[in-house]
């Protein structure tokens, strides 16, 4: 079996506080996995570590292959992420917010239009392509988030509590964004809320106190 997500004894410190403390585990290619436990467990360290924007304190880390600290460029390019408060320019439309994402993830200019008209369809924001991201609702924000993850077919998602904030409408909404994707990525979602787990993933790795 392909493993997409490699860990092993995976530390990270931040001074005298350990924040995880020697992780291991693995997902294989085309899971859908729940990263579960409280807020504060490690969770969005681990994530952080994962999408190569921190560096372990010990252990390694490893995303199709390639290491996330030595492979970091390679690695940020094989997938989407999408933390828990996505960085989203409001002045911008939701289409040029995601034709600026498509250049910085180097889409080729022929495939651009394409490419954005294929993330709108599957986060269901066709309708708001025009509208101004400040005037959008939270639940799309988080669905044009989840949209700039999807662009250029990363094998990999990583979604860092993708819900919170929403009404329970939006909640099953999103729900329902990310249950379609499974045929076509691997997908890790970190969440502190059992049901949501449940609901959306193959297998659950549970986290508490960094362990």
């Amino acid at each position: 079996m392909e493993m997409m997500i490699e860990v092993r004894d995976l530390s990270k410190s931040y001074g005298p506080h350990l924040a995880v403390s020697r992780l291991d585990f693995q997902v294989a290619a085309g899971e859908i996995v729940g990263f579960l436990g409280p807020n504060g467990a490690g969770k969005t360290t681990t994530l952080k570590i994962l999408a190569g924007s921190l560096a372990p304190s010990a252990g390694t880390a490893r995303i199709n292959g390639l290491d996330c600290v030595t492979d970091s460029l390679a690695v940020r390019r094989s997938l989407g992420y999408v933390p828990e408060n996505v960085a989203i320019y409001p002045d911008l439309t939701v289409g040029q917010f995601l034709l600026f994402a498509a250049r910085a993830k180097g889409v080729e200019a022929r495939a651009e239009k394409g490419e954005i008209d294929r993330v709108l369809a599957a986060c269901g924001l066709a309708e708001v392509r025009n509208k101004l991201v400040a005037a959008l609702s939270k639940g799309f924000r988080q669905r044009l988030g989840l949209a700039q993850a999807l662009l250029n077919h990363p094998p990999l998602l990583i979604l860092d509590e993708p819900t919170i904030g929403l009404d329970p409408s939006q909640i099953v909404e999103i729900r329902q964004v990310i249950k379609n994707l499974e045929t076509d990525h691997t997908v890790m979602l970190s969440s502190h809320i059992l049901p949501e787990v449940s609901q959306l993933c193959h297998r659950v790795i549970i986290i508490n106190r960094g362990q």
